[in-house]
C-alpha cells in the first residue's frame, strides 16, 4: 500500500511538472518558435509596406482597430481591402471609451460589416474610468456583440485589467468565455493571473514601449515592412492552426 501511495504521490509531482512546462513553453519567448504564427494590429498610425510584410509568411493574420468610442479609424477599410486581396486572415478591435456599452457595440458592428469569418474584439486600454471602458461596461458589450453575433469578441487587457477582471469576476459567464488577447511587453511571463482565464490566444509582447526605434538591436522581433511601434502579437499555436481555427475562434 505504501508503495502504491509513493508511486502515485511521484505521477502526481511528475504530473504538475509537466504542466509547468507547458506554461513555460506558452510564456517563454514563444515567437522564437518558427512554426508560431503572428499577428500584427495596426491601427492608422502603423505605415505598412504591404510588399515587404509578405516576406514574413509567419504573419497570418491581421486585427485591425475599426472604431475607437464613436470615431472610425481612418485607414480600416482601405487596408481591410488590402490585407483579404493579399490572403491574410482578417479581424478587428473596438477601443473602448466611457459612455454607453450598447451604443459603441452597435456603432462598431455597423462600421464593420463583418462576416462570419473574421474576428472581433474589445480593447480595455486600462482601469481608469475616465479612459476606458469599465469591466461592467465590457461585460455588457461582449454580451451584446454575442447576441448579435453569435460570436465572443476577443478581450484585450494588459496584466492589470486582466489581474483586475480575475479578482473581480473570477470564472463568470462572460469574461470567462472571451478568447484572451493578452498584453504583457517582455520576453517571458512568470506571473500570468490565472483564474479567469488559464493561457491566452493572442499574446501582445512587442510594440513601441519594448522595441525603440533608437534601439532596434533590443526588440524582441521587428516585422519586415513595419516601424518598431507596431503592435506584434504571437498565436498560441502555428501557422495552419491559425488558418484552419480563425473562423472558429470566439465561437462556443
Amino acid at each position: 500500500m505504501k508503495r502504491f501511495l509513493c508511486l502515485l504521490f511521484v505521477l502526481l509531482l511528475f504530473g504538475k511538472f509537466f504542466e509547468c512546462l507547458a506554461e513555460i513553453s506558452e510564456f517563454q519567448e514563444p515567437w522564437k518558435n518558427n512554426n508560431m504564427a503572428l499577428v500584427i494590429d495596426p491601427y492608422e498610425g502603423n505605415p505598412i509596406d504591404w510588399e515587404q510584410l509578405a516576406t514574413d509568411k509567419r504573419v497570418a493574420g491581421i486585427i485591425h482597430r475599426a472604431t475607437i468610442g464613436y470615431r472610425i479609424d481612418k485607414k480600416y477599410f482601405e487596408r481591410k481591402n488590402e490585407a483579404k486581396n493579399r490572403d491574410y486572415k482578417w479581424g478587428s478591435y473596438h477601443l473602448g471609451k466611457p459612455g454607453d456599452p450598447i451604443k459603441q457595440a452597435n456603432f462598431y458592428l455597423k462600421t464593420i460589416e463583418s462576416p462570419k469569418d473574421e474576428i472581433l474584439a474589445l480593447d480595455i486600454e486600462s482601469l481608469n474610468p475616465n479612459e476606458s471602458m469599465t469591466l461592467d461596461d465590457a461585460r455588457i458589450f461582449i454580451n451584446h456583440i454575442k447576441e448579435k453575433t453569435g460570436r465572443y469578441p476577443l478581450l484585450y487587457g494588459n496584466r492589470l485589467v486582466i489581474a483586475a477582471i480575475t479578482e473581480q469576476y473570477g470564472k463568470d459567464d462572460i469574461f470567462s468565455k472571451t478568447p484572451l488577447w493578452y498584453a504583457r511587453y517582455k520576453a517571458t511571463v512568470t506571473d500570468f493571473p490565472v483564474g479567469t482565464w488559464e493561457s491566452y490566444t493572442f499574446w501582445q509582447f512587442s510594440c513601441e514601449i519594448n522595441c525603440n526605434s533608437k534601439e532596434l538591436e533590443n526588440c524582441l522581433y521587428l516585422v519586415p515592412g513595419t516601424k518598431s511601434d507596431m503592435d506584434i502579437n504571437v498565436f498560441n499555436g502555428s501557422v495552419d492552426d491559425l488558418r484552419k481555427n480563425w473562423h472558429q475562434i470566439g465561437r462556443e
